[in-house]
């Protein structure tokens, strides 16, 4: 695992509080000259938190979203943000990777869920049978198994050769559905234990890949229990029929709440 250089900048900082003028003065540089690039789908670009940014258009990217909370807070002298609602790990290749060079201090991403199907495995289980729903999910779990491991490869790859001296910080996804919890409609029971455990499979190969590339894996999943749908204090909208968009998606309170300490935490 490679060390936080954020993390490490910061320490040199303390350190020089009690070192020379020359050395603290070394060291407020490195802070300096400390980049970032947030790369991802739509948990990284923020649906769902709302206030988006006109000019991502369709990326729907926004100053509530995690890694523009966190670039706020930090100041590094370079924030660039190319994550984007409903992107797969082919546009990330193709569309979020030029701000990456060999001065890149800091990467995050979110990636997969795209490629595995989340959005129609949502439209299935919310339309027709538990049966179906069940079947959706299978079929996106064997996904997960035959060909996101090298999907996820070629990402990390071409991060790992674009900035090789970064620290990347890979987030998982939430857990949807506090089981036995409010929701008095909706779901059943097994339709959500099927879809939670979704969740947890993809980001367990998720987790896999960015190990074995020498990347952080920062899980969500912990942040987010006591906040998931049905939980009577939910940080993700549920189904919203007026923006559809925005279903299933963390809230502002999610990416503020849950996002951002796990981020902050691993960079």
């Amino acid at each position: 695992m490679r060390l936080s250089r954020f993390a490490a900048l910061t320490s040199s900082l303390l350190l020089a509080a009690g070192a020379a003028l020359f050395g603290a003065g070394q060291a407020a540089a490195a802070q300096a000259d400390f980049g970032y690039v947030a790369l991802g789908d739509s948990y990284s670009s923020g649906v769902g938190a709302g206030n988006y940014d006109g000019g991502s258009g369709n990326c729907k990217r926004t100053s509530r979203a995690y890694p523009a909370l966190w670039a706020a807070a930090h100041s590094p002298q370079t924030f660039s943000f190319t994550a984007c609602s409903g992107a797969r790990t082919g546009d990330v290749l193709a569309n979020q990777l030029a701000p990456l060079n060999s001065g890149t201090d800091l990467v995050s991403i979110t990636i997969g869920g795209n490629d595995a199907g989340f959005s129609d495995v949502m439209t299935t289980c919310v339309l027709q049978s538990e049966s179906t729903c069940v079947s959706r999910v299978n079929q996106a779990r064997t996904y997960v198994d035959s060909t996101l491991p090298g999907r996820l490869d070629q990402v990390y790859n071409a991060i790992d050769s674009r900035s090789p001296g970064a620290h990347v910080v890979v987030l998982g996804y939430p857990r949807f559905y506090k089981l036995n919890g409010t929701c008095t409609a909706g779901l059943t029971e097994g339709e959500r234990a099927a879809i939670n455990g979704a969740a947890d499979y993809l980001n367990a190969a998720i987790a896999k890949r960015a190990a074995d590339h020498g990347f952080t894996y920062a899980s969500v999943a912990g942040a987010f229990t006591g906040h998931e749908i049905c939980s009577g204090s939910a940080w993700l909208h549920s189904v919203n029929w007026l923006n559809i968009g925005e279903s299933y998606h963390p809230t502002a309170a999610g990416q503020s709440g849950g996002y951002l300490p796990v981020f902050t935490n691993a960079a």
